[in-house]
């Protein structure tokens, strides 16, 4: 289990390192389009984004990942 939680965390940083490396300037628009929603649509984004990457995994799981 470690192990997967590793490699999860692994890829998320690949793909996170990436974004800053090849487009820090997208990045900071990123930010300032985000400064422009209100805290409680971030707030339901990100719980989208929860449920969504929950329902990912599980599939993946089911699917023998």
């Amino acid at each position: 289990m470690l192990g997967v939680a590793a490699l999860a965390l692994g890829l998320v940083l690949i793909v996170e390192g990436l974004v800053y490396a090849l487009a820090p300037q997208l990045v900071e628009r990123m930010l300032e389009a985000l400064r422009a929603i209100p805290p409680e649509a971030r707030r339901t984004l990100g719980l989208l984004a929860l449920v969504t990457g929950l329902m990912l995994v599980w599939i993946g799981k089911s699917l023998g990942a």
